[in-house]
């Protein structure tokens, strides 16, 4: 940064007690930003309120609708799916890694546009879209229009998820973002749930117009995405900057007291948040990827998700072989999925309360990998109860580790242009994981599935050594912190100025590391 001074204000049209001002006049790669917090803890309470109420709900029905389209297919499975469309298990593996493939090649450049154009416009857009192509997937007849709209559909979900996430970080602190992320992924966990309850009564469809089931879950499902497309477009409010829906510019959904309100407090919280640049530039990619920290968090994903991500596709099928009824086996697949939600939760409130991110983190890689224990061992057993539970309990705990892993890498990024590149990085990761994980189930190992189970035990457990050593550097970085001994990019450090009447009453120096 050059040495003379330099100043800008965020809205250089707001009177003066609602500006920002950002800039050095040290010539040191600090910045300082004087926010006059002239608003009770009332309104406060009051603007966060109708804040949660408004943004929360919006981006949890577009997860719970991405879910939907996505996991639909390990349903149809159990009504003929395979021999209708006249392909084999393996094939219909790789069609789960086109899927993949579609969202990893597409994930950050679908970022970079979000980041540009807003996620206002963005994420409506990517609903209709990927609601278009899950519809269309009814009227597939064999394998090459299967692969075709997998990998489509792969395409038009990427970013989705790592914008959600992103937009979450740009309107809450960062103490509230653990909680408001796995409310986010309620989304993922209840459409996951209802994706399989839901296929339980459509599929009883079959032969209707003389169709078989799976064509209707594919266009009641697609359908009902699309409509969660307008939802989108006429209720979520783009940025603090402009606070209007996509489909409505002109209505303001809150006060600009309200933003005011809520910009500040996020301001006061990680002033780099205003920061933000028109697009993302090289040097935000080499500081993204050159952190160490970063590829441990993309490591403990890819662990995680690709056992997750195989066992959720094939637990209905898993269930049906224990001897229960193939459409009732997908009712019995929602029984985890609906009890991991208060589980979930309950990390969460934990993850945010306590500051406990790693601990966290360990403690759901370690009940995840228990799970593939139980089905290892009780896939011998024959009692298909017993069976059963070890399905139920790796359900309840496969997923809710990967959001709290992305709440704990999102407080190590030090602005928003590094937060949405991480938040891509690890979300590609998520669906790398999903490559590999497409092929554990095969064919060849069906139906108790030991050399999968064993896979699984095996990648969690090296997924859990990770967390350990990112968890050892956390401890180590807070002992370093308490001795006045902090390291990290300059660029990541800020002086917070807290101005009440004209006069400073509240002055501290914040480092990233």
């Amino acid at each position: 940064m050059a040495s003379s001074k330099k100043w800008f204000s965020e809205n250089k049209s707001a009177p003066p007690e609602q500006s920002l001002a950002i800039g050095s006049d040290d010539g040191s790669d600090g910045f300082l930003i004087a926010i006059e917090r002239d608003w009770t803890p009332e309104e406060e309470v009051r603007a966060k309120r109708k804040l949660d109420f408004i943004v929360m709900p919006i981006l949890t029905l577009g997860f719970f609708c991405l879910q939907l389209d996505r996991g639909n297919i390990a349903n149809a499975l159990t009504d003929n799916f395979l021999r209708d469309v006249h392909i084999t298990q393996d094939q219909f593996n790789v069609g789960q890694q086109m899927l993949s493939l579609g969202i990893v090649l597409f994930e950050i450049p679908s970022n970079m546009i979000l980041y540009r154009v807003g996620p206002g416009k963005w994420l409506t857009l990517q609903l209709f879209l990927f609601g278009i192509v899950s519809t269309f997937q009814a009227f597939q007849s064999n394998y090459a229009s299967f692969i075709a709209t997998r990998f489509l559909l792969g395409i038009t979900e990427s970013g989705f998820i790592p914008g959600g996430l992103w937009t979450i970080s740009t309107w809450y602190t960062r103490k509230e973002t653990a909680k408001r992320v796995m409310i986010f992924y309620f989304g993922n966990q209840i459409g996951q749930a209802c994706a399989k309850l839901l296929a339980y009564g459509i599929l009883h469809m079959r032969g209707v117009e003389g169709r078989p089931g799976w064509f209707w879950l594919f266009v009641l499902m697609g359908s009902f995405t699309i409509g969660g497309g307008f939802v989108f477009g006429f209720c979520l409010p783009d940025s603090f900057r402009n606070p209007s829906p996509t489909f409505l510019p002109k209505w303001r959904m809150f006060t600009e007291r309200e933003i005011h309100i809520l910009r500040g407090r996020v301001l006061l919280d990680d002033p780099a948040k205003g920061q933000k640049k028109n697009s993302i530039g090289s040097a935000a990619f080499r500081k993204a990827f050159s952190s160490w920290r970063m590829w441990v968090h993309f490591g403990i994903t890819m662990a995680n998700n690709g056992p997750q991500r195989a066992f959720d596709t094939y637990a209905p099928t898993i269930i049906s072989a224990f001897g229960f009824g193939g459409l009732s086996a997908n009712a019995l697949a929602a029984v985890g999925l609906f009890t991991q939600v208060p589980v979930s939760y309950a990390f969460s409130y934990v993850s945010d309360r306590f500051d406990k991110r790693g601990e966290t983190v360990m403690l759901g890689l370690s009940m995840h990998l228990l799970g593939y224990v139980f089905n290892r061992i009780f896939t011998e057993i024959p009692y298909r109860g017993v069976r059963y539970f070890g399905v139920v309990w790796t359900q309840i705990f496969g997923t809710f580790s990967h959001p709290l892993n992305i709440t704990w890498l999102s407080l190590t990024c030090t602005d928003s242009e590094e937060r949405a590149l991480a938040m891509a990085l690890v979300i590609m990761g998520a669906n790398i994981a999903g490559i590999y994980g497409a092929q554990i189930f095969r064919a060849d190992d069906r139906p108790r599935y030991r050399r999968a189970f064993g896979v699984c035990i095996g990648v969690l457990a090296a997924g859990l050594v990770l967390a350990v050593v990112r968890h050892l550097d956390d401890l180590r970085t807070k002992k370093r912190k308490a001795r006045g001994i902090v390291s990290g990019d300059p660029a990541g450090s800020a002086e917070v100025v807290l101005v009440e009447s004209g006069e400073v009453v509240d002055k501290g120096r914040e480092s990233r590391v």
